[in-house]
């Protein structure tokens, strides 16, 4: 069943349901969401907290932020880069959420922690939309400037999202939580990035 709320400063109206996205008129409130998200607005991450039909919004956003980053980072390697540099970065993203997930609720949580894993995913699915940014990442001369932004700023967001999420009090603990989280997602990228590209003959350029 199809419920609404109302967004209190925003009066922005959404619905709850894996059909959002695809009724008429809900692109633009998507879209909204995905500018909010960037923007680090706290209230997004609280509203995707609590809205349990957001999964596949989180999913649609993961998707993106993979295929800008396939294409900003591999796309000199061709087809074949860019497809591993997707498939490797959604993946990626996934070892992040979990161990992200793990970290804070299992190893680090406050007393008020009340571990959530699909609302975790969903908080973290939003902070992706920064990295989007790495599509940019082509550009010679400023390439790792942008890739090295694009990372910042993800993280950022995720540290909003993943204090939302896991209950926080503490900034600092959410920022140490996402950080370890995307170290190991870092190492898993890099080890699968060597084998993939080594299965199929690609060369960096």
């Amino acid at each position: 069943m199809t419920t609404f709320a109302r967004h209190n400063k925003s009066d922005f109206v959404y619905a709850h349901g894996s059909d959002f996205l695809f009724k008429r008129g809900h692109m633009s409130r998507f879209l909204n969401r995905f500018l909010r998200a960037v923007k680090l607005d706290v209230s997004l991450y609280q509203e995707i907290v609590m809205d349990g039909g957001a999964m596949n919004q989180a999913l649609i956003v993961v998707f993106i932020y993979s295929m800008a980053s396939a294409y900003g980072t591999f796309g000199r390697t061709g087809v074949t880069g860019i497809n591993i540099g997707m498939v490797t970065t959604l993946l990626g993203w996934y070892v992040w959420a979990f161990s992200t997930y793990i970290v804070g609720a299992r190893f680090l949580p406050e007393t008020q922690t009340k571990p959530d894993r699909k609302a975790l995913m969903r908080t973290l699915g939003f902070a992706s939309a920064p990295g989007v940014l790495r599509v940019l990442g082509f550009v010679q001369g400023f390439g790792i400037v942008i890739l090295l932004i694009a990372a910042i700023w993800m993280v950022a967001a995720a540290t909003v999202g993943v204090k939302q999420a896991l209950s926080y009090e503490s900034t600092s603990r959410a920022l140490g939580v996402c950080t370890i989280g995307l170290i190991i997602s870092a190492v898993f990228q890099g080890l699968m990035f060597i084998l993939m590209f080594s299965a199929f003959g690609v060369t960096a350029r």
